[in-house]
């Protein structure tokens, strides 16, 4: 596919985890914040989240999705602002246009779809908010839609309270849905000819993934299936992590030939009994069963019991940490990777599958505004223009 040329008014996580893939594919991404003059720490919140790696505007939590993009800066506010949108837009042949702002705020900003796709016919539109257009001003970061599509109600030990996912699923999950319904869009338009709007709710992606709970309010289940449930698998058994001598396993039981399988071993021959034969019967004698495994497991190093799961070919691993992750030696091929400017190299996230052609090593995120005078330039603004656009606070200072 021809590289494509993506202007996104973003921040946070959900827009830019879309465009990263964008940026993945070689495409240019030109990511656009806001110019609030006055304001101590501009531009996309994120840039000033964890720990300093650069400099004010670069910290930590801001690098990782935010590679290889291009940062420019206009007050939306303005119409001198807009103005300068709409001419980027078509001057640099803009293929897709991107934001994750409350719909409530698209025609003041002239970022709706209907005016940019008069600017730009063809134009693929994508935003994401909370709820989706028909609910407009309604605000939403991943942790609230976690609670409202009820992730939290699932997640956490059954006697516990409602607990947040380790990572933002629903920004992420959001930003797939961009990335997918843009990709789509290309493949109609180049059938069609015609652009289109996409519409992302945070809500609808996120519930869409209550495909083994959702669906059983209406089969009348018992309410233990649709709540908390911990480690626990809520209907294949035995799934559960175990503690051993010096740390966890996790085990995963998908039939009954792999517990088959599982008490062929020695140590857990004692298990068998004419009920656990099957997936119900051990669904209904589970309590018991997760504790007979847990007393075994705790008599064994991790490494036996990872030997002897991997022998009989059921689904296990140990309970990794993040750094124990970034060594895998499955990994090591696919990592991206970045380089501050003072030269220290930074593993990332691999990309979520392997495409050809596209490059695991990405220039790092630009300062705030710093490449908003070769846009606009390159949009035909002059010297001048540029000088005018400074003092009317529509783009900010030059970066130092």
């Amino acid at each position: 596919m021809t590289p494509k040329t993506v202007l996104s008014m973003e921040q946070a996580l959900a827009l830019p985890s879309a465009t990263l893939r964008f940026v993945q594919l070689g495409w240019r991404v030109i990511r656009i914040e806001a110019v609030t003059p006055g304001r101590d720490f501009p531009g996309d919140p994120n840039r000033y989240i964890g720990a300093r790696v650069v400099d004010e505007d670069r910290h930590s939590y801001f690098i990782a999705p935010n590679v290889g993009k291009e940062a420019i800066a206009l007050n939306l506010k303005e119409p001198a602002g807009r103005e300068a949108l709409h001419r980027i837009i078509g001057a640099l042949d803009v293929d897709i246009f991107c934001c994750n702002t409350m719909p409530g705020r698209y025609q003041s900003l002239g970022i709706d779809y209907e005016t940019l796709a008069r600017v730009k016919p063809g134009l693929i539109w994508a935003g994401i908010s909370a709820m989706g257009p028909d609910y407009p001003d309604y605000p939403g970061y991943d942790p609230a839609v976690q609670a409202l599509a009820g992730f939290m109600e699932l997640t956490g030990a059954a006697d516990g309270p409602p607990t947040l996912s380790g990572i933002p699923l629903v920004d992420l999950k959001a930003g797939d849905e961009v990335y997918a319904g843009v990709c789509l869009a290309l493949a109609e338009k180049a059938e069609s000819g015609e652009g289109k709007r996409i519409d992302v709710s945070m809500l609808q992606a996120a519930a869409s993934w209550l495909i083994t709970t959702l669906p059983l309010v209406d089969f009348d289940c018992d309410p233990s299936e649709v709540t908390r449930s911990g480690n626990e698998h809520r209907k294949f058994i035995p799934t559960n992590a175990y503690k051993t001598k010096d740390g966890f396993v996790y085990m995963a039981q998908g039939s009954n030939v792999q517990w088959q399988r599982f008490i062929a071993i020695p140590k857990f021959a004692g298990l068998a009994t004419i009920e656990r034969e099957t997936n119900n019967g051990r669904l209904k004698d589970r309590v018991k069963l997760h504790a007979d495994i847990a007393a075994i497991m705790a008599g064994h190093a991790t490494a036996e019991l990872l030997d002897d799961l991997s022998a009989a070919q059921i689904a296990h691993a140990p309970i990794n940490t993040i750094a124990g992750v970034i060594d895998m030696e499955a990994l090591q091929n696919v990592l991206t990777r970045t380089e501050t400017p003072d030269g220290k190299a930074v593993r990332m996230q691999p990309p979520a599958v392997d495409v050809e052609g596209q490059s695991g090593d990405m220039p790092f995120p630009a300062k705030y505004g710093a490449d908003t005078d070769e846009v606009l330039t390159e949009a035909g603004y002059g010297a001048e223009e540029l000088n005018a656009l400074r003092a009317g606070g529509i783009i900010p200072d030059a970066p130092k």
